[in-house]
């Protein structure tokens, strides 16, 4: 498997469980940076890797009516004083192939989103300008398909990618989690991370929005950091229920360490540290 550097974090191989987080959209400017500083202080307390994630425009929304977001120009000038004063890499997705080239100049990681995984424009133009790629596989795609994916993205030259799995569509408004796309999806050479907050959604549940039940959330978590995925993927907010985007799913901010604190555990065991690995190493006698 291929280690992936985002500035100073190693995802794949050996590398600690990293964390991509925040809150679905940027809603205030002053509450993000809340949001972003109280990550950085947990994970930096707990010795993760965290990649700062929110959405500078949601074009995805299940109605015309529902919070976008405040746009690429504000958006973007928020998220690059979040890596700047915060000192921590930036996560968000693009929606349009206009948008790519300014995105890419201040996100680490640029994310392409499960609904656009298979438009090969838009793969192949973020391929061309993102230092890393996150691609999101759709609910509609089984984990071997996603090799057709990467291989657009290689074609392009570019071979610093994360896959990310968020559940699969099973039946109307609901998806379900097949633990076993990890592995398959490692198997490809990238590291694999695991959407829990997306992978408890159901899309269009609620008519003019997504629904979601997020007391599944840290199951999912724990049952994909056993299953082997190199990272987590998790959308929180101070208080889930009064969001603009993805009110169901998202984690309230305050019941993170206590699945972080458990996420690690089962990590250590699973794939304990090298430093472990080499003094449980039997010795000569």
């Amino acid at each position: 498997m291929r280690q992936i550097l985002i500035g100073e974090i190693e995802i794949g191989q050996n590398s600690p469980l990293a964390l991509i987080a925040g809150p679905c959209v940027i809603e205030d400017t002053e509450e993000c940076f809340q949001i972003a500083s109280r990550l950085k202080i947990l994970t930096g307390e707990l010795g993760i890797p965290f990649i700062f994630k929110s959405s500078y425009d949601k074009a995805n929304r299940s109605s015309a009516n529902s919070y976008r977001g405040p746009g690429l120009e504000k958006g973007l000038e928020i998220l690059s004083a979040i890596k700047s004063k915060l000192s921590v890499p930036i996560l968000t997705d693009v929606h349009c192939g206009f948008d790519v080239e300014r995105v890419a100049e201040v996100a680490d990681v640029v994310q392409i989103p499960a609904f656009l995984c298979r438009q090969t424009d838009l793969v192949q133009i973020v391929a061309e300008k993102a230092r890393v790629v996150n691609i999101k596989k759709g609910q509609f795609l089984s984990p071997w398909e996603v090799k057709n994916v990467i291989e657009k993205i290689e074609r392009i030259g570019n071979r610093n990618i994360l896959l990310t799995e968020r559940g699969t569509c099973f039946g109307y408004n609901c998806l379900v989690s097949d633990m076993r796309a990890i592995p398959v999806m490692q198997s490809w050479g990238y590291p694999v991370i695991f959407d829990a907050t997306h992978s408890v959604q159901r899309p269009g549940g609620l008519g003019s929005a997504s629904g979601g039940d997020r007391e599944f959330v840290p199951c999912l978590a724990k049952a994909a950091v056993a299953a082997g995925c190199d990272g987590l993927f998790l959308e929180v907010h101070p208080e889930p229920d009064r969001a603009l985007s993805d009110a169901s799913t998202m984690l309230p901010l305050d019941k993170l360490p206590a699945l972080l604190e458990k996420a690690i555990a089962i990590r250590n065991i699973v794939n304990p540290p090298l430093a472990v690995r080499r003094d449980d190493a039997p010795h000569a006698t």
